[in-house]
């Protein structure tokens, strides 16, 4: 497959400081969705589903037919063309047309969009923002049967699950690995401890440390979590950053800087990446949207999956695009065929946005497997958490970042950290509920 697109993923922390500030007014939005939901009478769903399916003409699959549906993706612009091309496909088998729409638009004004059914489905979103949309009234639960959820990496199902239900399909991964310089080192070091004393020896370690989104792996490894997972819902009154195991990576992240001293306290992500690009350090963790650039530099590198932590892998987070059908689309039995259609024939899409695969079909293909940068990430993914998908993980990016800092700097202890974790991301869960 072709080079990685530094573009096409959001780098969390930095390039998605704008899907941040899109989501800043997302439950005072939610509250507008609910009131306008209130004023539109509220129909049963699964009754107007019903109806819809009973009134449209069908393909020779059982699909319906003669319709008109509009997608919006918040996708990169060569995803959209693909996309269109796909839809275009999707029109000559069934007879429905497919606008596809690339959306630049904020949540308010999304969630009014939804509410007088100007798109159908939104293809393309990170699985992080799905919870929002739902809790906001403006996503279709997946019909049961619709999709068969085993051809897809576990990771990613989990990922479109929220109290226990489907609500959207996965369409694309995204996570982090190890990248190792392959002139200071050939082969990557199977666990952190043996890459502390290849690091000593063989020129160095750095990474955006002090970033909540790459440092969690390290609290994940032995048994720490953001909110407690029961049988496919997210407690938010169990948050598990100052449990045992989470501390074990507190610590282990505190000593990489005051004891190892492998990087400065206030190292930021693009300094790491241009150590690593320069040679000066032997190992660096990031995500596909650094291979682009490294390719370009000539740097000699691969990807391996993270290596593990006190004999535990690390579980990084994974970002998953999803596509969902708007609950209040008078088009739903189209919309879900669309859907289903693109499960079947668009699981490639992933390529022309340099992303990861969500079909195990794919993920276990010889063009997967055989590619050495792609098969790190694909197998770094396999351990890894799904992104939560509630409003409420919007309370955990700064607290973390915070925490993180005053870690590193040796300004708290990791015990300090996790407790300061843990109440600010409460406290801030309290004010999203006022």
């Amino acid at each position: 497959m072709g080079a990685y697109n530094s573009g096409s993923f959001l780098r969390k922390g930095e390039a998605d400081v704008g899907i941040r500030k899109w989501l800043a007014g997302l439950l005072a939005a939610s509250l507008v969705a609910v009131a306008l939901a209130g004023c539109g009478g509220g129909q049963n769903q699964q009754g107007e589903q019903s109806q819809q399916g009973s009134g449209s003409q069908q393909t020779g699959t059982g699909g319906p037919t003669g319709k008109t549906i509009t997608v919006f993706s918040h996708l990169t612009p060569n995803e959209i063309k693909e996309l269109q091309n796909l839809a275009a496909k999707y029109s000559q088998e069934t007879g429905n047309k497919v606008n596809v729409v690339q959306s630049e638009a904020d949540f308010q004004a999304e969630a009014l969009a939804a509410q007088s059914k100007k798109f159908d489905v939104m293809y393309g979103l990170p699985n992080d923002n799905l919870g929002t949309f739902q809790r906001a009234g403006l996503v279709a639960e997946v019909p049961e049967g619709l999709i068969d959820w085993s051809v897809f990496n576990p990771v990613a199902v989990e990922a479109v699950t929220i109290e226990g239900k489907k609500w959207a399909a996965p369409v694309a991964l995204e996570t982090y690995a190890l990248f190792y310089n392959t002139e200071k080192v050939p082969q990557p070091p199977a666990s952190f401890e043996e890459l502390v004393q290849i690091a000593k020896e063989k020129g160095g370690f750095a990474f955006d440390i002090n970033n909540f989104y790459y440092s969690f792996a390290f609290l994940s490894a032995n048994g720490g979590y953001v909110f407690k997972n029961n049988n496919g819902t997210l407690d938010v009154n169990d948050i598990g950053l100052a449990n045992e195991g989470a501390i074990k990576g507190w610590e282990f992240l505190q000593k990489l800087v005051t004891e190892h001293k492998f990087m400065d306290p206030s190292i930021a992500g693009d300094i790491a990446e241009g150590m690593f690009t320069q040679g000066k350090t032997a190992f660096f963790i990031s995500g596909p949207w650094s291979v682009a650039g490294l390719k370009e530099a000539g740097t000699p590198f691969a990807v391996a999956p993270l290596p593990t932590l006190n004999g535990n892998p690390l579980r990084p987070f994974v970002g998953v695009q999803v596509a969902f059908v708007n609950a209040r689309s008078d088009n739903r039995d189209v919309a879900f065929d669309f859907i289903k259609w693109m499960v079947k024939n668009g699981a490639e899409l992933y390529k022309v946005g340099n992303r990861l695969p969500v079909v195990n079909e794919v993920l276990n293909s010889a063009e997967v497997q055989n590619d050495p940068i792609l098969r790190g990430f694909v197998e770094s993914s396999k351990n890894g958490i799904p992104m939560p998908n509630i409003p409420e993980v919007q309370a955990m990016w700064t607290p973390g970042a915070n925490a993180l800092k005053a870690l590193t700097a040796g300004e708290i202890t990791p015990e300090q950290a996790a407790q300061q974790v843990v109440q600010e991301m409460k406290l801030g869960i309290e004010q999203m509920r006022k």
